[in-house]
């Protein structure tokens, strides 16, 4: 290893990171709000940090980074905010689709999908083909997601496999289970961040962050910047992860 690689994060070593970093991406209306400007302003200023964070995860070498786009429960704001959401998602993906491909990162896109308005669809599909063989970091972007909607929609799979005879309750486990949530083939975040202060998941990867290491900042999103994140992975390098079992062991 040599002495640029061990510097990715001044006083940390590569071993020290997490392998995949979750986002609750907050605070974009409230850095609309103390600005005097429309909410929507603020969505905009949020993608510059998901440009930023991304290319800095890049240049850290993680293996994922799984963003909390817009939840289900978004769709109950004003049709003139989620509109402008999807245009942003639309536009997003068709416009940093060469960075996408240039920094070697493989684009998926998890919730129920198939409610997204077409346009947005159409791209998604887009980005995630022709970014399907880099080898790079895993941008997975939550859009139309809830966990509990992931987890509900999992056991209803279970339940038509074992009343199709295919599956038998006692053969059922974790492993199995895992297996058919949009998740499928990722592992599970190792730190999980929430900006703007709020003290919740907010219905976010429910079953997937069981283990993972909490990070509240008080950053808004928009604001959300690298030494934000680089103090994010200082805070989870401090930390020893014992998965329930006893310190020092």
């Amino acid at each position: 290893m040599t002495a640029a690689q061990e510097e990715l994060i001044p006083g940390l070593q590569p071993e020290q990171f997490p392998r995949h970093i979750a986002i609750i991406m907050d605070g974009n209306g409230r850095w609309a709000r103390r600005r005097r400007l429309p909410r929507v302003q603020g969505h905009r200023a949020g993608a510059e940090s998901v440009r930023t964070v991304t290319e800095e995860c890049v240049r850290l070498g993680l293996d994922q980074l799984t963003l909390y786009g817009f939840s289900a429960e978004n769709w109950s704001r004003p049709r003139r905010e989620t509109d402008y959401l999807m245009r942003l998602y639309r536009q997003y993906l068709a416009q940093e689709r060469r960075t996408i491909l240039e920094n070697n990162v493989r684009f998926r896109m998890i919730g129920r999908l198939d409610e997204l308005p077409s346009p947005v669809r159409k791209e998604a599909e887009k980005t995630t083909s022709i970014s399907q063989r880099n080898t790079g970091l895993v941008l997975c972007l939550a859009i139309n997601y809830g966990a509990r909607a992931e987890i509900v929609d999992a056991a209803r799979r279970v339940a038509a496999a074992a009343a199709a005879g295919k599956l038998h309750p006692q053969d059922l486990t974790e492993e199995r289970f895992a297996a058919l949530l949009y998740t499928d083939g990722m592992p599970d975040p190792d730190l999980l961040i929430r900006t703007a202060g709020e003290m919740r998941l907010s219905n976010f990867l429910l079953w997937q962050v069981s283990y993972a290491e909490l990070y509240v900042t008080p950053v808004l999103w928009p604001d959300f910047r690298v030494p934000d994140l680089w103090e994010a992975v200082r805070e989870y390098a401090r930390r020893e992860r014992r998965f329930g079992g006893l310190e020092g062991r």
